[in-house]
């Protein structure tokens, strides 16, 4: 199968907007192109999974921390059971690199052989960005900024197609949000199994640094008291 394509009045919109996306590394400079090449293969999906980390230093911090790490903890194995999925639906299409049936585009990453629809790097990103998503709503949003820019960088890399990148933010999404409900069931006991446990617990739960103990009131010494009283009785005597 050729592989799914936008057409306007005739017009590929799929293939148009591949050229124009890519046709901008004909007016960047070639440290600039070497660079989006390396952060759109490697650099963006390091990038979000330090961002899953720093959530969950973060969440870890809530009184109630179990849910948001069980969300943490669903987001990577979503982008896993999505990138399986990804594989029957590569072989189903089978749809080429863009690179393969297209000339003039440039090419900032070589040795892609396999088939191109749809994107792994694209549904991994988006994946893990609506796994924070459900975990912690800031660094939700922040996961799926960097997932549309690397669906940006593929497109702009001339390996991918826009409907590519499309097709893997759909699988990522559904993957995610279609399996969270039952994931959550079954993970949630876990994490709260886990956080109460002495040691295995600081996995859900940041220490707690111990409340200061407060100053013990000792009473005032009355020695003075004492002697000025014995005075009297003296005296008295």
């Amino acid at each position: 199968m050729a592989g799914p394509e936008l057409a306007v009045d005739g017009a590929n919109l799929d293939v148009d907007l591949l050229y124009d996306i890519n046709g901008l590394t004909k007016s960047t400079p070639e440290w600039l192109d070497r660079a989006i090449g390396f952060v759109g293969e490697y650099g963006l999906l390091v990038a979000l999974v330090v961002l899953v980390l720093w959530c969950w230093t973060s969440v870890r911090r809530r009184p109630d921390p179990e849910v948001s790490v069980a969300g943490l903890v669903w987001a990577p194995l979503a982008a896993g059971i999505a990138v399986l999925v990804n594989i029957p639906i590569r072989g189903f299409v089978e749809r080429p690199r863009p690179f393969v049936d297209h000339q003039g585009l440039e090419l900032l990453v070589h040795g892609k052989s396999d088939f191109s629809f749809v994107s792994d790097h694209a549904t991994l990103a988006m994946a893990l960005g609506v796994g924070l998503f459900v975990a912690n709503r800031t660094f939700g949003l922040i996961g799926i900024g960097l997932a549309l820019v690397e669906g940006f960088c593929r497109i702009f890399m001339g390996v991918h197609y826009p409907t590519d990148v499309v097709g893997g933010f759909a699988l990522g999404t559904a993957t995610t949000l279609l399996l969270a409900p039952l994931a959550m069931a079954l993970l949630t006991p876990l994490v709260t199994s886990i956080g109460r446990s002495r040691r295995a617990g600081l996995l859900v739960r940041a220490r707690r640094a111990a409340a200061p103990h407060s100053a013990v009131e000792l009473p005032e010494p009355r020695v003075a008291d004492d002697v000025a009283g014995s005075g009297r009785s003296d005296l008295a005597a």
